[in-house]
């Protein structure tokens, strides 16, 4: 127990008995909201670029995307950990409501939502990709995580953010260049 010898109160901040796989199951269904709205944020990027070289790039980021959420799905099973719904509503709910932000248009889509929505994309890979660090640096203590699904799953967020940031470069030079004076 984490008890400061002269006050008997306890530290702020610090794990006490049995809050270890409560933590872990705050962290992981966390990450299960940011996942449900990346895998929302992809889809529709790759729709609304639909025929585009950026959608053919994008289909399969966006396809891996949903697996690596179905696999945190299933780990948290593993683990398990229980799906707390209430926070998968709200990364569904919250990538539906970063639709609606002024992008200088207001019916049709303007380039400045793909640089946008690039960037979203981008960010909520390497949230994952530090998730699966987190998850993978725990392997030595807890036996119920695979090292090698994690290691996986790490260098297929590095080649995500890889090509995000290639198409994230080639819409800022598209959009923005043009513009700065």
């Amino acid at each position: 127990m984490n008890v400061l010898p002269y006050s008997g109160k306890r530290r702020q901040g610090t794990a006490g008995a049995g809050d270890e796989g409560k933590l872990l199951g705050i962290y992981l269904n966390d990450h299960l909201a940011g996942a449900t709205a990346g895998t929302q944020r992809a889809a529709h990027l790759v729709r609304a670029t639909r025929g585009s070289a950026l959608s053919r790039a994008l289909g399969p980021v966006a396809a891996e995307i949903a697996q690596d959420r179905t696999a945190l799905v299933d780990l948290m099973r593993k683990v398990g950990v229980p799906t707390r719904r209430y926070k998968v509503c709200a990364g569904w709910t919250g990538e539906k409501l970063a639709r609606l932000k002024g992008n200088g248009r207001l019916v049709r889509r303007s380039p400045l939502s793909t640089l946008l929505e690039l960037e979203a994309l981008r960010l909520g890979v390497e949230g994952k990709a530090a998730g699966w660090q987190s998850l993978r640096r725990l392997c030595a203590t807890d036996e119920r995580l695979d090292p090698v699904l994690l290691d996986r799953l790490l260098e297929r967020a590095r080649r995500q953010q890889a090509t995000l940031e290639e198409w994230r470069t080639r819409q800022v030079e598209a959009t923005l260049a043009a513009t700065a004076g």
